[in-house]
């Protein structure tokens, strides 16, 4: 499985449901609190245009964020088969 980092607030209700679909999945993700980890907003404001945009996601280099969470873009954007 790819290398995955989900750059998350406290707060964020799509970053838990993101985690929760991950934790049921078995897919392994280092989490990284962007209101504790020195530069990871700043990272996340690149990324995402200049938005603090949570879950923002880097995947093997890549990045796109879920906000609003959508449980079909994250499937696609890990190559999982998509449900229903």
């Amino acid at each position: 499985m790819a290398n995955i980092k989900m750059y998350t607030t406290t707060w964020c209700s799509d970053c838990r449901r993101a985690k929760k679909f991950l934790n049921e999945s078995g897919i392994a993700y280092d989490e990284i609190n962007i209101e504790d980890e020195d530069g990871a907003a700043e990272l996340v404001m690149r990324l995402n245009e200049g938005k603090r945009k949570v879950p923002t996601f880097e995947v093997d280099g890549r990045a796109f964020n879920l906000s609003p969470y959508d449980e079909r873009k994250l499937r696609a954007e890990l190559g999982l088969e998509v449900a229903g």
